[in-house]
């Protein structure tokens, strides 16, 4: 994975005559506005693109690069990578078939059949919904979009960081980024390389990349907790992994209780509505996981707001 098939993404993205990606705004503040003694803080407003998250990304780039069989597009996900492939696909004029776990939200279900997908409920957990979608592909020859471990989603997840460097005029000196299966920090440290640190943010209960690193390869574990639905991989992807292995020195794992805080906090004092999956920055920063340097610049994805707004009150 390198800078150029980035590019390439961006350039289908501006290029093809159907425009579908949105470039989302970066907002600057002074650490200080987050109660860090950091230099600045960037929020990337991914939960402001098309489908609600970054999945938008990925999606729209492995269509637009492959030819779509008359049996469409077929997709397993936690929800978030349903709702990006169902809304490209309708973007595009082609049938989605999404398969998702029980542990999928109502809100996440619901926002994929309101986008015209054909959605299956299957398995406890995204890896039993992914034995079930993998098994219909074999029957309808659909072209087949992974959730993170498809060198296109990542390209196409990718170009998140190349808009942030455009957008702040520099890369930052850090960029905290949640992972499940590793998709989104695979593009993000494709992109910055070393130029910025990338810091890999895992919940307690979905500790994929973690894991893997004290296992010295990836390895399966138990995923529970209030971001499974995002961030519900029970393996890091093997892209992600062996990305992550030469760009990501650091990979650290947050309790729920300081994520939903995170949450809180966007919501209360931002009016940012956002998934738990998209406050692991934050909470990083506000439980004292990860500590920035005094002239610091720390960039966080706010990766997603596909969730039920009830749930912020």
């Amino acid at each position: 994975m390198t800078q150029a098939d980035i590019e390439a993404a961006a350039s289908r993205f501006t290029t093809d005559g159907r425009a579908f990606i949105r470039r989302t705004p970066l907002w600057k503040l002074p650490g200080s506005a987050l109660g860090v003694a950091c230099a600045e803080i960037w929020l990337k407003l991914e939960q402001l693109q098309v489908g609600g998250s970054f999945k938008a990304r990925g999606m729209y780039n492995r269509l637009l690069a492959n030819p779509i069989p008359a049996s469409g597009v077929i997709v397993a996900s936690g929800g978030n990578a349903g709702i990006a492939t169902a809304a490209a696909a309708r973007a595009l004029g082609v049938k989605c078939e999404v398969f998702v776990p029980t542990v999928s939200s109502p809100a996440k279900q619901a926002k994929l059949r309101e986008l015209g997908a054909d959605v299956v409920v299957t398995g406890a957990v995204y890896a039993e919904a992914l034995e079930a979608c993998l098994a219909r592909q074999r029957e309808t020859h659909a072209l087949l979009t992974h959730a993170y471990d498809q060198e296109e989603v990542v390209a196409g997840a990718g170009t998140l960081a190349m808009e942030i460097e455009e957008q702040g005029g520099e890369p930052p000196d850090s960029v905290l980024v949640s992972v499940g299966g590793g998709g989104l920090i695979a593009g993000i440290a494709a992109w910055f390389g070393d130029r910025s640190r990338v810091v890999a943010l895992e919940p307690e209960l979905a500790p994929t990349l973690f894991r893997a690193r004290a296992a010295g390869k990836p390895v399966d574990v138990a995923v529970s907790g209030i971001a499974a639905d995002s961030l519900g991989a029970k393996r890091i992807g093997a892209i992600a992994w062996e990305i992550t292995q030469r760009h990501v020195p650091e990979a650290l794992l947050l309790p729920d209780d300081a994520i939903r805080a995170a949450q809180l906090t966007l919501w209360k004092e931002f009016k940012l509505a956002v998934e738990p999956a998209a406050a692991l920055g934050l909470a990083a920063l506000q439980s004292g996981a990860y500590v920035p340097k005094a002239d610091e610049i720390v960039a966080l994805v706010l990766c997603g707001a596909n969730l039920d707004p009830a749930t912020l009150a």
